[in-house]
């Protein structure tokens, strides 16, 4: 039986893409973002990239196990730290700013905000160390290799959790290979990072590395 919303989704992304094409590289893929400031041996985190597969939009939105890893540290920490005070400095007391233009007018040209409150501040400071405390010791949590895909109007979109490196345009090639053959059914994520997990140790051993 077909699927009707399936088969609308593909006519949509065919037709997006026919509209608006993407600027590619030399290789065919989309590059959304600059290695011109980073380190060889810098460890990533997060990346994206895109190519075109059967006339349709692949987006890969690719994520490193220690990403992952580090962003639940930090829920973590809120969730230790607790709400705090319900002070919304950021916004509550702000200043406007205006420039005068001409004898009778004046437009905005900034706002100030005020500073925190001393409990406010006595929260910050406290989730500060608790993040400290937890990134030194590590969570207890495993991250396993991933990857899941969703169609939506405009192209198909990849999350994809994999420990590769990518600080240069060649690195980040292979994700999006890595990607297209997850697709095509020409490899498996066990085939490739067979009984991988990355976890406290890992975390805690790359943390002991950048410190030195």
């Amino acid at each position: 039986m077909k699927n009707h919303k399936q088969e609308l989704l593909v006519r949509m992304q065919r037709q997006y893409h026919r509209k608006h094409p993407w600027r590619l590289n030399h290789n065919g893929l989309y590059v959304p973002h600059s290695y011109n400031e980073t380190r060889p041996d810098s460890l990533s985190r997060w990346d994206d990239v895109g190519f075109i597969l059967n006339g349709r939009r692949i987006i890969v939105w690719w994520q490193h196990p220690r990403h992952v890893y580090g962003s639940a540290i930090d829920e973590q920490s809120w969730v230790e730290a607790g709400p705090g005070p319900q002070d919304d400095w950021l916004l509550d007391g702000t200043t406007t700013n205006y420039k005068r233009v001409g004898k009778s007018r004046k437009k905005i040209v900034s706002y100030t905000t005020r500073q925190p409150s001393a409990e406010q501040e006595a929260h910050y400071k406290q989730l500060r160390l608790i993040r400290e405390r937890l990134t030194a010791e590590g969570i207890d949590l495993e991250v396993n290799a991933s990857w899941k895909r969703e169609r939506l109007n405009w192209a198909t979109g990849i999350s994809l959790i994999v420990p590769l490196e990518v600080r240069n345009e060649v690195e980040l090639a292979q994700v999006a290979s890595l990607a297209r053959r997850l697709l095509v059914g020409q490899t498996t994520l066990e085939k490739e990072f067979p009984g991988y997990r990355y976890g406290k140790n890992e975390w805690i051993k790359e943390q002991k590395a950048a410190a030195k």
